[in-house]
């Protein structure tokens, strides 16, 4: 992806800290697009489709959780990023609950927001571009990893760009069991810790109410009791 015309679309209510976040994602390379209210940036996103959104918890029109459940319902399928200053670990769960790929407490720094950004997008478009072409086949899911589309049948399942690396790093070990430290280096790129780990938990549960006839018996993701998880389509 051509960093020069990557739209980041920004949601944040707060004017100072919105044009400093401007200011540094710009000078990055970014072109960004920014929205006051979770309504407009929600409005934004349906009609202009930027490549990532970094959205505010706390907005004037409701909460960023909500509007993240909102775009995801309206099948907006591209990162979201989300910034708190809340730091409970139940804040960042229910976050990634909502449909979002990643999270950030305030404060941070500029340095390791670009790190977060760069490593989403490369997540969602470099790593699922054209050099990974290929159908993958699980039961009765297909996986087109041109285009990162799930397919059962002749419905696409509305998978975020995380959940589908995270199947098809399942599928592509189909019947290994994969503890939650070999997960997180292949989707997420960094070392576990306690909040890590949840994540993977949080990301498999959501994939699971995707991709599972019955997400309350799953057939295809497993759990491995003292592991991780094993997908066995």
């Amino acid at each position: 992806m051509d960093q020069t015309s990557t739209k980041i679309l920004l949601i944040e209510d707060d004017l100072a800290v919105a044009q400093s976040l401007r200011d540094g994602l710009e000078r990055a390379g970014y072109a960004v697009i920014w929205k006051p209210s979770g309504q407009e940036g929600v409005q934004y996103a349906c009609h202009h489709n930027p490549h990532l959104i970094v959205l505010d918890v706390r907005l004037p029109d409701g909460s960023g959780f909500d509007f993240c459940r909102q775009m995801r319902q309206l099948k907006l399928r591209q990162p979201i990023l989300m910034l708190t200053v809340l730091r409970d670990e139940i804040d960042k769960v229910l976050g990634l609950e909502m449909g979002a790929d990643d999270y950030m407490t305030k404060p941070y720094s500029l340095r390791e927001l670009l790190s977060r950004i760069r490593a989403l997008l490369r997540r969602a478009y470099g790593e699922l571009a054209a050099v990974n072409d290929g159908m993958l086949y699980a039961g009765d899911l297909m996986l087109d990893r041109a285009s990162g589309q799930v397919w059962r049948e002749n419905e696409v399942l509305n998978l975020t760009p995380t959940e589908f690396r995270l199947l098809t790093f399942l599928v592509q070990h189909r019947g290994q069991a994969l503890n939650r430290q070999q997960i997180l280096d292949a989707v997420w790129g960094h070392s576990a810790d306690v909040e890590s780990e949840r994540t993977v938990n949080v990301h498999i549960r959501r994939l699971r109410e995707k991709v599972e006839p019955d997400p309350s018996s799953p057939r295809l993701i497993l759990t491995v009791p003292g592991i991780g998880y094993r997908f066995a389509g």
